[in-house]
C-alpha cells in the first residue's frame, strides 16, 4: 500500500527538524569542547553526526578535526583519553597524558561532562527571552472564557466532560490560562466543571495517555467554545461553503431548522448529510436568509473557523498580551524554561508507568517532525527549539552509561569514595548503555513508522 505524501509540507517539516537539531547538536558538543579546551584537554575531533566509516565533510585545524557526518543520529567530540562511543581502546592501553581526560581531577571531569548540559539549559532560556522580546506573548485567561469548551476528542466525552462546560480546576488546581489546559489534562488525574452552576467532577481514565497514542490523533483535547461565525474556508476541503452563497460575516442560527448558536452543535447535524446538501439559516447584517450547501463524502462542507483575534474582537473571550523589554525578557525566558523542563518531566514520569500506557507515544524523527508547522514561521520554529534544546540536556542526564549522564554519575561515585572505576568496567558499561540506546532508538522509529506500540 503506497502512502500518499506531501511532499512541499514534508520537505518543510523536515527541514525545520534537520536545522533545529544541528543547531543544538553543535552548541551542545560545543558545552563539552570549550570546557575540555578550558581544562587543557585535547580534543581530537569534533563532529556534527555520526561518521562511520566515511564523513561528508572535515577539516583539521590544529589539533582537532571538524567535520560533518553521513549517520544523522547526534554528535560528537572525541577528548583524548575519555572511553566514549569512540571506544578506542588501544590508546587507553597506554600511560596517561597530561592532555588527556583521565589525566585530569575529578571535579574537572564532571565540569567537562555537564557543559554540553548547560549550553543546552542556557540556550533554552537565551531562545525564550528573545521570543519574548520580539513576539510578545499572547495567552487566554480562563475567566475570560464564558462558554465553555468544545470537547473536540471522544475521550473526553466518555470522561464525561460535555461541550460548554467551564473548568473550575485540573488536579485540584485551578488553571490561570487557557492555553495550559491541554497539557494539565494529561498529567492530571481529575478535573472540576462548572455545568450550569453546578460543580461537577470528571475523573480521567488512568490509561488516557495510552489511548491517545493507540487512537494516533494529534489535536487538542478540548478547545475554546466557539460561536457559528462564519469568516473562513478551508482550503484544503472541496470549499462547498465558499461556493453556496455564505459571506464572512455571516451568523448561522439553525442547520436544516435546527438552531445552532456554536460550531460544535453545527457540526454533528452537517455531518448527517454525507454527499447530500444542507440549509443554513443565517443572520446576515440583521436579516436572516437560508443558504444551501452541497456537504463531501467526509460530512464537511469547507467551513472553517475565524482566527483567534476575530473572536476575540467579539467579545467571545480576552486575549492578554504582553510585550517584553530586552531586561525583562531574560528573567521572563528563565522562568518559562524551568516551567517547561517541569511540564516535561512530568510528562516523563507518565512512561515510567506502565499502566497509563504512555511509553506507547515514544517517537522518533516522525514525531518529531510533525510537531513544526507545514508552514515555516519563525517563532514557532523557534519555541520548539528551545524546548528541543531542554529535552536534551534532561535526556543527556540520565544515569545511562554512553549518556552524559552516565559519565557524571561513575565521576560523582569517584568523588564520593575516593576510588575511580577500573577502566575495563567503564568499557563495558559504555557497550552496554550504546546498546540501550541503540534498542530505545530502534523502538521509538519503529513506532513512527510500523505502529509496534499497538
Amino acid at each position: 500500500m503506497l502512502l500518499a505524501i506531501n511532499w512541499g509540507e514534508f520537505g518543510i517539516k523536515a527541514g525545520q527538524l534537520l536545522l533545529s537539531l544541528s543547531i543544538l547538536i553543535i552548541l551542545h558538543e560545543f558545552g563539552h569542547f570549550i570546557t575540555a579546551r578550558w581544562f587543557k584537554c585535547r580534543v581530537e575531533k569534533f563532529y556534527l553526526f555520526f561518521d562511520p566509516w566515511f564523513s561528508i565533510f572535515k577539516k583539521k585545524v590544529g589539533e582537532t578535526e571538524y567535520g560533518i557526518g553521513w549517520l544523522p543520529l547526534g554528535g560528537y567530540v572525541k577528548i583524548s583519553g575519555m572511553i566514549d562511543e569512540s571506544m578506542d581502546k588501544d590508546a587507553m592501553k597506554l600511560p596517561p597524558q597530561p592532555w588527556e581526560f583521565r589525566s585530569k581531577p575529578a571535579w574537572q571531569r564532571l565540569i567537562i561532562m555537564i557543559g554540553g548540559v548547560t549550553v543546552n539549559v542556557i540556550v533554552a532560556f537565551i531562545i525564550y527571552a528573545m521570543i519574548l522580546f520580539v513576539w510578545g506573548e499572547d495567552r487566554v485567561p480562563m475567566e475570560s472564557v464564558k462558554s465553555g469548551v468544545w470537547v473536540t476528542d471522544s475521550l473526553m466525552y466518555d470522561a464525561g466532560l460535555k461541550d460548554g462546560d467551564k473548568i473550575v480546576s485540573i488536579g485540584g488546581e485551578p488553571v490561570a490560562y487557557f492555553d495550559d489546559v491541554n497539557k494539565e489534562i494529561l498529567t492530571a488525574k481529575e478535573m472540576v466543571v462548572d455545568r450550569n452552576g453546578v460543580e461537577k467532577k470528571i475523573i480521567f481514565p488512568t490509561d488516557l495517555v495510552g489511548k491517545l497514542v493507540e487512537s494516533k490523533r494529534r489535536r487538542r483535547l478540548v478547545e475554546i467554545r466557539v460561536p457559528t461565525m462564519v469568516e473562513a474556508f478551508d482550503p484544503k476541503d472541496t470549499s462547498y461553503a465558499s461556493k453556496s452563497g455564505l459571506k464572512k460575516g455571516d451568523r448561522i442560527i439553525a442547520v436544516d431548522s435546527v438552531a445552532v448558536s456554536h460550531f460544535d452543535e453545527m457540526i454533528p447535524l452537517v455531518a448527517k448529510k454525507k454527499n447530500g446538501t444542507v440549509t443554513f439559516t443565517v443572520n446576515r447584517d440583521g436579516d436572516t436568509l437560508n443558504v444551501t450547501s452541497k456537504v463531501n463524502k467526509d460530512g464537511k462542507t469547507g467551513l472553517g473557523l475565524c482566527e483567534m483575534e476575530t473572536y476575540a474582537a467579539a467579545g467571545v473571550f480576552t486575549i492578554q498580551h504582553r510585550s517584553y523589554s530586552f531586561f525583562e525578557a531574560f528573567p521572563a525566558g528563565v522562568k518559562k524554561t524551568f516551567s517547561k523542563l517541569g511540564d516535561y518531566i512530568e510528562q516523563f514520569k507518565l512512561i515510567l508507568r506502565p499502566e497509563t500506557g504512555a511509553y506507547k507515544g515514544i517517537g522518533g524523527f516522525k514525531s518529531m517532525g510533525s510537531i513544526f508547522p507545514s508552514v515555516w514561521n519563525w517563532e514557532n520554529f523557534w519555541g520548539i527549539t528551545a524546548f528541543f534544546s531542554i529535552v536534551l540536556a534532561f535526556m543527556n542526564l540520565l544515569p545511562i552509561p554512553a549518556l552524559d549522564g552516565g559519565h557524571v554519575l561513575f565521576t560523582l561515585i569517584e568523588m564520593i569514595t575516593g576510588r575511580k572505576p577500573n577502566e575495563k568496567f567503564l568499557e563495558y558499561a559504555q557497550i552496554v548503555g550504546m546498546v540501550l540506546l541503540l534498542g530505545l532508538m530502534l523502538y521509538a522509529n519503529g513506532n513512527d513508522l510500523f505502529g509496534w506500540n499497538k
